[in-house]
């Protein structure tokens, strides 16, 4: 009672999720149904777990899962750490002008849309007209058609990718660090302790908390690769490293009209990525971290 109040701030935000996001599993059903518009989720015919044995018979799923979980891990080798390293030299940053600047300049590309990212780059890109071919040329290189070629495709989502979320995704660390007590430094200095060690000994072990749960929830999200990114920059000559479940499903599924089907990849991404989160956080518990819970 003494925090009531309290309670009563999180109504709105308990109605939002119980609308938007516990409500709609209601249509889980429809994975094991043969879903008609007509009929509705409750009439259409119960098919139990056919659309699962045909997503697992189709030729190109096995592909499909390894591109969604390759492309996933390789995201979280290289752009996890890219925050972490940004928020701590912004910390290092003296002057808070200065600081407020670069932190501005960091998180602009957030608010780009992977609509214009992707006309940007694929003019960028261009083998006729693109700035990158133009600079090749006159070197006396043949250009190159990077968004047909496999072995540019993963190097390029990933490279956006850091250039335009890396930025945003410091503001936590940069909170978490904000949070440990100066004391710990002063006392640092004064047993004679250089920025390196400040480093190594105060501020890493006090962030390795809040590191390991927004590297959990990553692990849990392990099947979402964006589907507005990938489908950009997707094309026919592409398609057999770029094809993961989102573009996968859109597809498949709402192109086509098979709504069973798309609810049973997402069903299953779902299930995949359940298993990774709590894999990771029962991992996290046996190091000594508290994890999500």
């Amino acid at each position: 009672m003494r925090k009531r109040y309290l309670y009563l701030m999180l109504i709105p935000a308990s109605i939002y999720f119980l609308i938007f996001n516990y409500a709609p599993m209601y249509g889980i059903l429809i994975a094991f149904k043969d879903f008609s518009f007509k009929k509705g989720i409750w009439g259409s015919d119960w098919i139990g777990l056919e659309n699962f044995r045909y997503m697992f018979q189709l030729d190109n799923f096995y592909s499909v899962f390894t591109n969604s979980i390759l492309l996933s891990l390789l995201r979280i080798l290289f752009t996890f750490p890219i925050p972490i390293l940004l928020a701590l030299l912004l910390n290092d940053i003296k002057s808070s002008k200065y600081q407020k600047v670069m932190q501005t300049l960091f998180y602009l590309p957030h608010f780009v849309s992977w609509v214009v990212i992707g006309g940007i780059l694929i003019n960028f890109l261009s083998p006729v007209s693109g700035i990158i071919n133009i600079l090749i040329q006159s070197f006396g290189g043949e250009p190159i058609f990077f968004l047909a070629e496999d072995k540019y495709f993963k190097p390029i989502v990933i490279l956006t990718s850091i250039w335009k979320d890396s930025g945003w995704g410091t503001i936590i660390y940069l909170a978490a660090i904000t949070g440990i007590s100066s004391d710990l430094y002063e006392a640092a200095r004064i047993d004679g302790a250089n920025k390196l060690k400040c480093l190594r000994y105060i501020t890493l072990p006090c962030i390795k908390s809040t590191v390991v749960i927004m590297l959990i929830l990553r692990l849990g999200s392990i099947m979402n690769n964006g589907f507005e990114q990938i489908f950009i920059l997707q094309n026919s000559k592409n398609l057999g490293v770029s094809e993961v479940f989102e573009t996968y499903t859109y597809r498949l599924g709402l192109l086509g009209g098979r709504y069973s089907f798309a609810t049973t990849v997402g069903l299953f991404t779902s299930v995949i990525g359940i298993i990774f989160l709590l894999a990771s956080n029962k991992i996290a518990g046996k190091m000594g971290e508290e994890g999500i819970w």
